[in-house]
């Protein structure tokens, strides 16, 4: 994490250089297997933020955020084009 600008919170992506900070869950970081599905937790387009199917069992059987999800979504801090990536790589198309 690097730091913000302005209201913004900013990282240094390896693959991407310095961009706004996005969050995903550590399954979407996933390059190889079948899509986990995409749940995106915020409807504020400068507070991006997502988590799998598998995520939202979880909250849903926990009642909320509580330590045994956090420890199980185990959140990563990713630069927007990543988010973008794993969004896209995740999203499962209605059949």
């Amino acid at each position: 994490m690097d730091d913000s600008e302005g209201d913004v919170l900013m990282v240094n992506c390896g693959d991407h250089g310095r961009r706004v900070a996005a969050v995903i869950c550590r399954h979407m970081l996933a390059t190889d297997g079948p899509a986990r599905g995409v749940i995106e937790n915020s409807d504020d387009p400068d507070d991006l933020q997502a988590w799998c199917y598998d995520c939202e069992e979880k909250f849903m059987e926990e009642d909320g955020m509580t330590e045994a999800f956090r420890e199980f979504n185990d959140l990563a801090i990713v630069c927007v084009q990543c988010y973008a990536e794993a969004v896209a790589r995740h999203t499962i198309e209605p059949s």
